[in-house]
């Protein structure tokens, strides 16, 4: 045999062998079938509970909604239902980063266990880089449980995993919630880090959640916990055994020099210390409206969900055919063909479309941009309207932008920070005037069949009216509007400019949108 066939053979039994030890080395450990916590005390015998359920009994059958819109209120209203817990805490979150927001609320949450609260963490495990150590400090808390979803079992080299669990570890929990004592929800489009509550140094996310107490808090927890307990959900103990945990001092620590770096002072007001459970969670502050919560089987992370129950198809059912107006707010918007379709045949029948979603110029995922960009044509020719978010400047905090894009420019501090603009992050829509989504859903095939999604619509003509009010005056000065002029495309300003080339591209991104645009990626992106 020649030396390059003796060679060939050697690299293939390598590569076979090396392969076979990254699948052994990426197995599952067995389940943990037993639960570190017990079941906390009902949720009538704590302050919240005292203080919502004359509320609740004012409003049967109703649920109570705030909307979050500034970024700093929206971690002061996550600080506060730390703080008012007294029996339980379920959080379950896509993305938790270690920086100073991340840091904080760590705080917060060992706290809450210090003083006997039930602490439930579950967490996406593509989203917690560098985490390891503090994880699996936090699980071993006597009153913390940490649990990773779809979890990669090589932990140092991460991606490596794809090459042998690929259609696993590309089906992530994008689901964003916190549950206080069974009684109060926080739920929506943010994730925890910086970007979402308005410190970074990088891109800012104008972003919507809602605080809501009710009945929909007890589809939440139900929800939470078939999540908790489902095959995707594994003791993150297991899965770091081999890491080790940071020391109760180190932890401190992080978050003491969290707390003292200058970007910081921004969250001064959530971190003020108020006494009570009132402020944010005064129950006189809530609307009391119909709500129903609509949630992926999770099944869907290992592929086992039906079709039926996934979420898009459960909004198809609470909503129904919008009759006069569907207005759609995606970041990262990939409506396909089949998509586009159905969106084209809703505008010829007779209803408004209008469609909100990231210029290429704010997306911080550009090449899903590649997934949207050659569908705008056909779109703009059957009548729907659409919008594209720039790109914004930070500016001082008196400044106001609307119901979206202005929350993450009114909480921007003078001269603090160095970052140059916010991008849209909200995953919302308003139908008809009188119902509006709010979750984690974005309009693309990843949403669609792999990822898991989880939302609330709600029956509320003032929320659903302030979205649409916002479509009708087309979102001046923070986003494009995109028209046709014959085979190319036109973006107009508020002031009068118009683009004839897409507004922050270069002739090289040009050139890869057109590249890769044909290419048949949509479900990835």
């Amino acid at each position: 045999m020649s030396a390059p066939w003796v060679a060939l053979l050697a690299f293939a039994a390598a590569a076979a062998l090396a392969w076979l030890w990254l699948r052994l080395a990426s197995r599952l450990p067995a389940p943990d079938p037993r639960p570190k916590l017990g079941p906390p005390r009902p949720a009538a015998s704590t302050a919240l509970g005292q203080r919502f359920a004359r509320a609740c009994a004012d409003h049967p059958g109703l649920s109570g909604v705030r909307p979050l819109l500034d970024p700093v209120e929206s971690l002061a209203a996550r600080v506060r239902l730390i703080r008012a817990a007294e029996t339980s805490l379920d959080l379950q979150y896509y993305i938790w980063r270690g920086d100073i927001a991340g840091m904080l609320l760590v705080d917060e949450l060992l706290a809450a266990a210090r003083r006997g609260v039930q602490v439930r963490l579950l967490l996406d495990d593509n989203g917690i880089a560098g985490l390891d150590p503090l994880l699996k400090a936090l699980d071993s808390h006597p009153r913390i449980e940490v649990r990773l979803f779809n979890p990669f079992v090589l932990r140092r080299a991460k991606l490596l995993g794809y090459l042998v669990d690929f259609d696993r570890l590309n089906r992530r929990m994008h689901n964003k919630a916190l549950v206080a004592d069974g009684t109060l929800a926080i739920l929506g489009g943010r994730n925890i880090g910086d970007e979402y509550f308005g410190a970074t140094d990088g891109a800012l996310f104008a972003d919507l959640d809602v605080m809501v107490a009710g009945p929909v808090v007890a589809e939440l927890a139900a929800d939470f916990e078939r999540y908790w307990t489902c095959a995707s959900a594994h003791a993150a103990g297991r899965i770091l055994a081999r890491v080790k945990p940071w020391p109760g001092p180190r932890i401190a620590a992080r978050a003491a020099e969290a707390r003292a770096r200058p970007e910081a002072a921004l969250y001064a007001p959530a971190f003020a210390d108020r006494p009570g459970p009132g402020g944010l969670v005064d129950p006189e502050q809530f609307e009391w409206v119909p709500c129903l919560l609509v949630s992926d089987d999770p099944g869907k992370g290992l592929g086992l969900a039906g079709r039926d129950d996934y979420l898009d198809r459960q909004l198809l059912r609470v909503i129904g055919r919008p009759e006069r107006l569907l207005g759609l707010v995606s970041p990262y918007f990939v409506p396909t063909k089949a998509g586009v379709a159905a969106l084209v045949a809703l505008a010829r029948s007779g209803v408004e479309v209008a469609i909100l979603t990231n210029a290429w110029e704010a997306n911080n995922h550009r090449i899903v941009h590649t997934g949207y960009a050659p569908h705008r044509h056909a779109l703009l020719a059957a009548g729907v309207r659409l919008f594209e978010a720039k790109r914004q400047r930070r500016v001082p905090r008196a400044a106001s932008g609307g119901l979206l894009l202005g929350s993450a420019r009114r909480w921007a501090p003078r001269n603090s920070l160095r970052s140059s603009g916010s991008a849209l992050h909200a995953k919302t829509f308003t139908v008809d005037g009188r119902r509006l989504f709010v979750g984690s859903f974005n309009f693309d095939p990843r949403s669609l069949v792999l990822n898991t999604e989880l939302g609330v619509v709600i029956e509320s003509p003032a929320l659903a009216g302030a979205l649409e009010a916002e479509f009708r005056r087309g979102f001046p000065g923070a986003a494009y509007r995109v028209e046709r002029a014959g085979r190319s495309l036109l973006w107009h300003e508020a002031d009068g400019t118009v683009h004839r080339r897409e507004p922050g591209t270069r002739l090289l991104d040009r050139l890869l949108i057109r590249l890769l645009a044909p290419l048949p990626i949509d479900w990835l992106l």
